[in-house]
């Protein structure tokens, strides 16, 4: 990660390098443990991880546990796993916000101390209508001039469980009128009696994002907290909690864009909402912009690595082209990636002149591009399978595919010729008898004559049944923020974004294939052994590349 192309961000360190602000870089990726990291997430933590590894700093990996109602060991465990299989190894350490639990109590209470916070018996409701609006300021609240004394007293009954969830906050006291709605006294620990994943049942206030974060970003020695875009008009608050708390050490936040794909979300909350609805299979469908859907799907960590180079690093909004992630994958693979045969969707081919106890040995290259890579040799038998969208029994002009009488190759092998079509009861082609010419091995024939058209295929009897799963893009509606307020996410669903193939045949090699191998399935785009399931293989992108690198 450490040639990530150069940004502002970069700029700012050089500058803090250069005037002695700062000797040594840390940075930190900060995600809360409520589901399964995204696309979106992977841009952070290539920022995060790839600044620190460029200018040989440390990068820490620290778990927003703060909020307990949402979260879990199981997305704890996922985090880590997506993190190593990106390679943004945590140098720093791994580390847990709510750890920081007994410290950022005493910070409050030192606030408390202070006179720069109080325990408010506002409800959620009075705390919106008392803040005003982005054109009104907001107004004191009635127990804003709490003694200290008191507050001391409410807080720490706050901690004992005295108190209903929701019946009192604790609040910076800051400016009610100020212009940024943030800094109008937010609250900055909340009641809530609810088992904590890490924590059990010691806690029960928890301090919110805005007061937790900057504090453990201080207490870890980060220099630089970089986060999304979002996250700008709280910094003024994240400065506040540093300098209130009279750190020494003083992180500083920069925000950058976030990434948006197009055809996709970044919303954990609407993820969690298609797996528990089953809409799709779990978090890692192979349609899901997870990164453990992705690894699903067949896409390698540099391939996601490289799409969020080539996204590049902002602060400007912008929606990248879904194409350019399918680029990067597609380029990737087709220098890597071993070509092997499968047919989708299958019909019978008989070779009626030729002998029903032969076989042949074809040898073919494993990767055209990669002659290392070797090659392989498939069997050729009298009774073969072909696609059966190769074959037209009335064909349209300029069909250069298998149609009756005419002549094609067979990839790698003989021309052969349709003599026969034979059907069942309904209608449906179930064989195609043809002959083949032994004299057209080498891809022509003696007399001169040549075919314009080459189809791939399977011995019968060799051939590995297997499933092919057909992935398109989750959403019909590029742009999803262009969403009109009637509708919502399900109402642009993509129906046709899994297509299941159960009868596929494929060359016997591909029975060794383990989850996650990927292959250049000829003619039908790349594809990846499931990891869940013996037999079935994602397809991870099509071979066909409408996206071009300059647009």
């Amino acid at each position: 990660m450490k040639d990530l192309a150069s940004n502002f961000i970069h700029d700012i360190i050089d500058s803090d390098l250069a005037e002695g602000r700062v000797d040594a870089i840390h940075t930190r990726f900060p995600p809360e443990p409520n589901g399964y990291l995204h696309i979106g997430s992977a841009k952070a933590i290539t920022i995060n991880a790839g600044t620190a590894q460029k200018y040989g700093g440390l990068f820490n990996l620290r778990f927003d546990d703060t909020n307990p109602s949402k979260e879990d060991d199981e997305y704890v465990q996922s985090i880590i796993e997506d993190l190593r299989w990106l390679g943004a190894e945590p140098t720093g350490g791994i580390f847990y916000g709510s750890d920081y639990f007994p410290q950022c109590y005493e910070f409050a209470r030192k606030l408390i101390c202070d006179g720069k916070a109080y325990v408010c018996d506002l409800s959620a409701d009075e705390m919106r209508e008392y803040r005003g609006t982005l054109t009104e300021p907001g107004k004191n609240s009635p127990y804003r001039d709490r003694s200290v004394e008191e507050n001391l007293d409410l807080f720490e009954r706050m901690k004992n469980g005295e108190f209903e969830d929701g019946s009192r906050t604790l609040r910076a006291k800051i400016d009610m009128s100020s212009p940024n709605m943030n800094m109008r006294d937010p609250a900055i620990y909340r009641i809530l009696h609810t088992s904590h994943h890490r924590q059990g049942n010691t806690w029960c206030i928890y301090p919110l994002y805005d007061f937790a974060h900057p504090i453990q970003d201080a207490l870890e020695g980060i220099t630089h907290s970089l986060c999304s875009i979002e996250f700008e008009n709280h910094r003024p608050l994240y400065d506040w909690v540093i300098d209130n708390i009279g750190f020494e050490h003083k992180p500083h936040q920069y925000e950058f864009a976030r990434l948006n794909v197009g055809y996709t979300v970044m919303s954990k909350r609407y993820f969690r909402k298609l797996v528990e609805t089953g809409l799709v299979d779990g978090w890692d469908d192979p349609r899901m912009p997870t990164l453990c859907g992705l690894r699903r799907r067949g896409y390698t960590p540099s391939s996601i690595i490289e799409f969020v180079k080539k996204a590049g690093v902002s602060k400007a909004w912008s929606l990248v082209d879904y194409g350019l992630l399918e680029f990067c994958i597609r380029d990737e693979l087709n220098q890597k990636a071993p070509r092997r045969i499968a047919v989708v969707d299958p019909v019978k081919v008989v070779l009626t002149n030729y002998p029903e106890d032969k076989t042949d040995w074809i040898t073919l290259p494993n990767n055209p591009n990669d002659e290392s890579q070797g090659s392989r040799t498939v069997p050729f038998t009298r009774e073969l399978y072909i696609e059966r969208s190769d074959f037209e029994e009335v064909p349209p002009p300029k069909y250069f595919r298998l149609k009756p009488g005419g002549e094609v190759r067979l990839m790698g092998t003989y021309f052969i010729t349709c003599q026969e079509v034979v059907k069942d009861e309904s209608g449906k082609i179930t064989e195609l008898r043809c002959t083949y010419d032994p004299q057209t091995f080498t891809g022509s024939a003696p007399d001169g004559r040549k075919v314009k058209g080459t189809i791939h295929w399977v011995s019968a009897a060799h051939a590995v049944d297997a499933e092919l799963r057909l992935y398109d893009k989750l959403f019909t509606l590029e742009n999803l923020g262009d969403m009109p307020e009637d509708k919502g996410y399900d109402d642009y669903l993509n129906p046709d974004s899994l297509r299941v193939f159960s009868g596929a045949k494929l060359e016997p090699c591909l029975a060794e294939a383990k989850g996650g191998d990927s292959f250049q399935f000829v003619r039908n785009g790349y594809f990846c052994a499931d990891s869940k399931n013996a037999g079935v293989f994602n397809r991870t992108v099509t071979l066909k590349d409408s996206y071009s690198p300059a647009k």
